[in-house]
């Protein structure tokens, strides 16, 4: 039985993923970021809180309870270099990081390349957890409009530009025009923020895609049923998500809502 040990930031994605393995027979302990420590949503499953201003200290864990793998899953807010004490291993991690601005993808990579050095290399989850995944073209009862469509393609070719720098993973169009790209805010604040900007026209959508040479396993793009509630709010028509590479959390509740809604929820790839 392979040791597993998830480093959990915010959100439910790292206890879904958990429950998954541990149904298929995987040890998992659950490292729980202090911020969004909860024993009442971890109850029942073997957890350690661990600050972020400490690698060595995270090491420490590892070794204590005998992981094999680890898996980093769930947000995770950059920390303040204000008045915290770092160790030096975490000090040199942030010196060659944080402060050179290499985006969130570089920074993934950086930790996961540190964490494998030092003996833990990261498990590849999502080949037990494909039922998470978006994996059919449309998966409610509403189908995208031929405006919808419109859009989706503005946005697709957008992509192709920015796609490669380390930005967001989404994006709102209406009336074939970009309305917003993602920021540190995340998907929903976008939704939230883009509706000031929408003129008479179609309803516009939600784009999320993974960035070009991101990995599967690493800052997963997702939805849950907040974001289809956000653009069934401000009015939007739906969401397209990348085939095979996006996230749905309690993917039953979501379409659920999104059909009683009339929102669609719909699957594309970027080279559409």
């Amino acid at each position: 039985m392979i040791r597993i040990g998830i480093i959990a930031g915010g959100g439910e994605l790292p206890l879904l993923v958990g429950k998954n393995l541990i149904k298929k027979n995987f040890s998992v302990t659950f490292f729980v970021i202090k911020e969004f420590f909860n024993e009442n949503f971890y109850a029942n499953y073997q957890t350690v809180k661990i600050h972020l201003n400490s690698l060595k200290e995270i090491l420490n864990h590892f070794n204590k309870h005998k992981i094999e793998k680890i898996i980093m899953l769930g947000k995770v807010n950059r920390p303040s270099l204000k008045d915290i004490k770092f160790d030096n291993d975490t000090f040199k991690f942030i010196i060659n990081n944080f402060l050179e601005n290499k985006g969130d993808n570089n920074l993934l990579i950086f930790l996961k390349n540190y964490f494998s050095k030092k003996g833990f290399p990261i498990f590849d989850w999502s080949f037990y957890c494909e039922d998470l995944f978006v994996n059919k073209k449309n998966l409610t009862e509403k189908i995208p409009s031929k405006k919808a469509i419109l859009n989706k393609d503005k946005g697709l070719k957008s992509f192709k530009i920015f796609g490669q720098s380390d930005i967001g993973q989404s994006m709102i169009i209406q009336n074939e025009r970009i309305l917003g790209l993602e920021s540190v805010e995340g998907t929903n604040e976008l939704i939230n923020r883009c509706f000031s900007y929408k003129k008479k026209g179609d309803k516009g959508i939600l784009i999320k895609l993974s960035k070009y040479n991101q990995s599967r396993i690493l800052d997963i793009p997702a939805i849950g049923v907040e974001t289809m509630k956000l653009l069934n709010e401000f009015d939007y028509e739906g969401v397209f998500l990348e085939l095979n590479r996006c996230l749905i959390i309690n993917k039953i509740e979501v379409i659920k809502y999104a059909d009683l809604n009339n929102l669609f929820i719909a699957a594309i790839n970027k080279i559409d």
